[in-house]
């Protein structure tokens, strides 16, 4: 458009003391992903978690500014990407969203390595160009398939994942018993039947999964402990996963993700999708590399399947494969006026 008032618009440049953050923003599976460019202070710290506790100690109004309103809503997710730590790393992340700083994302890590890849952070090979990424649960290592300069879908390998227990209830107020199973796939999740508690896993549900999936995941932190075998800091429930029948029968089942503050994951969540996967290879119900499609809310998917087994600490683990596929949507510059009151966001659901 040609109109001179836009024009000059477009030329506008914002005070010296206003704070710029830039991102390239993505969804994965629909699932949003605003990866910040530039704009977020450096993080002191050996090791990722070191830098995470940096960060919600010093910055975390940064993290409100970018994932609350009026820049995201309550169910946005981000990342802020950092150095490496490892030998063998590329590069590393901490992820973001509307309670605090997570300790793995799997739709993150395919969101990373797309966004990545397709702005010239790293070269692209084809046909797979891969990326070892730190994450605050430990090394990931995905990999792109790459086709005339585009990343057509990644996978990625996970952290050990691992089943803590099978079959367990807790009582839930206003639901009663339910039964649950409890997992580590990145973040620990107690998976329930979503018909067990007079759900399905469908977009028509989506604010009673909402309260009876807060309402799960209060019950069970406050029934039992979360130890995560190495990591202190990795030692609490991240949320409850629904478990409902596919829309498509060619897939497994479907996934809805209730974390964080009652952030709804429009993915079918990579960490959940992993600790599904050592569920099911607990149970003997899945096989040394046999793949499996688990939908999320909206009917899209990501494929999974055991790559191997291993031990992690006292737990019996496998690591998992899973695979999805991520779009950029945008790319943003954002201002924090220092005299604006609602600079660092707010929320309302």
């Amino acid at each position: 458009m040609s109109f001179a008032p836009l024009l000059r618009a477009t030329q506008w440049q914002p005070p010296a003391d206003w704070h710029k953050i830039t991102t390239i923003d993505a969804h994965t599976e629909g699932e949003p992903f605003r990866v910040i460019t530039s704009g977020f202070p450096d993080l002191p710290g050996a090791t990722i978690l070191a830098r995470r506790r940096y960060a919600k100690a010093h910055y975390d109004q940064l993290r409100t500014a970018l994932m609350w309103e009026p820049r995201g809503h309550a169910d946005m997710y981000g990342c802020i990407v950092t150095p490496p730590v490892s030998p063998t790393a590329d590069l590393g992340v901490l992820f973001i969203h509307n309670e605090g700083f997570s300790t793995m994302c799997g739709h993150g890590i395919i969101g990373l390595t797309t966004v990545a890849l397709e702005t010239g952070m790293f070269p692209m090979q084809e046909p797979e160009t891969t990326l070892r990424i730190d994450s605050p649960a430990g090394l990931v290592t995905a990999h792109a398939r790459v086709n005339n300069g585009r990343v057509q879908s990644v996978y990625f390998h996970n952290v050990p994942s691992f089943v803590v227990e099978l079959d367990a209830e807790v009582e839930v107020p206003e639901l009663g018993r339910v039964r649950y199973d409890l997992a580590f796939g990145g973040a620990f999740y107690a998976y329930v039947k979503a018909a067990d508690v007079g759900l399905s896993c469908r977009p028509a549900d989506f604010r009673s999964l909402i309260e009876k999936g807060m309402r799960i995941k209060r019950a069970v932190m406050a029934s039992r402990a979360i130890p995560h075998p190495f990591e202190e800091d990795l030692s609490f429930l991240y949320g409850t996963i629904f478990i409902g029948p596919p829309a498509d029968p060619a897939h497994h089942s479907s996934n809805v993700c209730i974390f964080a503050e009652g952030e709804v994951d429009r993915s079918p969540t990579g960490t959940g999708v992993s600790g599904r996967l050592a569920i099911h290879h607990a149970g003997g119900e899945l096989a040394l590399g046999q793949r499996i499609g688990i939908e999320s809310i909206l009917g899209s998917y990501f494929s999974g399947c055991v790559a191997d087994t291993t031990t992690f600490g006292p737990h019996a683990a496998i690591i998992p494969e899973v695979e999805g596929t991520a779009h950029i949507t945008g790319r943003h510059e954002f201002l924090l006026d220092p005299t604006d009151p609602l600079q660092t966001g707010f929320l309302l659901r």
